[in-house]
């Protein structure tokens, strides 16, 4: 037992020297030279590392310009979606504004100073630098933008009115103003000035809130709904929300089940819940024969019939106006939306 242990061991001191000798052997080796930087070519790099250099290689042809020195933006591109290098689908200047060979080249050619537009400049027409017609700065972008929430933009509000892109969207920010929820309201507002004031409303949705936008209801690239709703229906949107009015009930109010905005005005209102008017003329504008109270008519004359709403009834049987009687329709009927109740006919219960 004791010749077979010293044997293991003499083994195992063996193994460590030839180990440690291995290891020596190896660190006294001289490494390999690297490369010069000057003899990596653009070939020779890997396909993502190429595309970033061929793309700011590009880009060059027009930053060695449109600098910092720029009063609007240009530079701070690479710091959004449209700048990261590492992306191989990451577009270079020429990719949204065109080739532009004129605009590089300088003057017109005949002695003046001014210099050619780019092929495709964004934004709002002025007389100092024409902006391209809408048609050719929506399909630059597109060229990259389609599909998804953009399936629909043929043909929808926005494209029918000559509404580009650059109109809504700044590219060449590091936030997108569009794109946050709690100032995409204000770019909006720069068209739609009436729903601006609606929202400034006592009652309202909590946009100024910050707590929604109006991208949560609307799609601005199209859709097949009206409105640009981004649902194919006014109920359909709403209920994305609101989904205890959906239903199904055993009875049905027909108005909600048509239209949410029969009786709502989704903007803002100076009545209670969004409502249109004020209860009861709201609800009076569909039932006029419930109650058999005289209303509000030119045929009340002095010492005449009043008209109530089962017909003409002599003064002296008459209710009182349902104007008053009826003011609060809502503290009986409650359940306006719908009801399961087997006695709710009424919506009361």
């Amino acid at each position: 037992m004791n010749k077979f242990l010293v044997r293991l061991c003499a083994l195992g001191a063996a193994a460590l020297c030839l180990v440690a000798g291995t290891a020596r052997a190896a660190t006294d080796a001289p490494a390999p030279a690297a490369p010069a930087a000057s003899a990596v070519s653009v070939s020779d790099m890997a396909p993502g590392a190429a595309a970033a250099a061929a793309g700011l290689k590009q880009d060059a042809v027009c930053t060695r310009c449109h600098d910092e020195s720029e009063t609007r933006p240009i530079l701070s591109i690479y710091q959004t979606r449209h700048g990261v290098r590492a992306d191989s689908r990451t577009p270079s200047c020429q990719s949204c504004h065109g080739g532009s060979d004129k605009h590089v080249a300088g003057g017109k050619g005949d002695g003046s100073a001014s210099r050619p537009a780019p092929d495709i400049v964004f934004k709002t027409r002025t007389t100092v630098n024409p902006a391209s017609d809408a048609t050719a700065q929506t399909g630059a972008c597109l060229t990259c933008h389609k599909g998804g929430l953009r399936l629909h933009w043929d043909g929808s509000q926005h494209q029918s009115r000559d509404v580009p892109c650059a109109s809504c969207h700044s590219v060449h920010v590091k936030h997108d103003p569009v794109l946050d929820k709690t100032s995409q309201p204000e770019v909006c507002y720069t068209c739609h000035k009436t729903q601006r004031a609606q929202t400034h409303r006592f009652s309202t949705h909590p946009i100024d809130a910050g707590k929604m936008s109006c991208s949560d209801c609307h799609n601005p690239h199209g859709t097949t709904g009206p409105k640009l709703l981004t649902k194919n229906s006014v109920n359909d949107t709403c209920y994305t929300c609101h989904a205890e009015k959906r239903g199904p009930f055993l009875w049905e109010h027909q108005p909600v089940q048509d239209d949410c905005t029969n009786c709502h005005t989704p903007h803002g209102s100076t009545n209670p819940t969004l409502l249109k008017a004020r209860v009861p003329w709201l609800c009076q504008e569909c039932h006029s024969g419930d109650h058999g109270a005289q209303i509000n008519s030119g045929a009340n004359l002095q010492n005449g019939n009043v008209t109530t709403t089962m017909g003409t009834a002599p003064l002296g049987s008459a209710g009182a106006r349902i104007q008053v009687g009826g003011r609060a329709c809502l503290n009986c009927h409650i359940l306006v939306h719908g009801s399961n109740h087997p006695a709710g006919t009424k919506f009361q219960r």
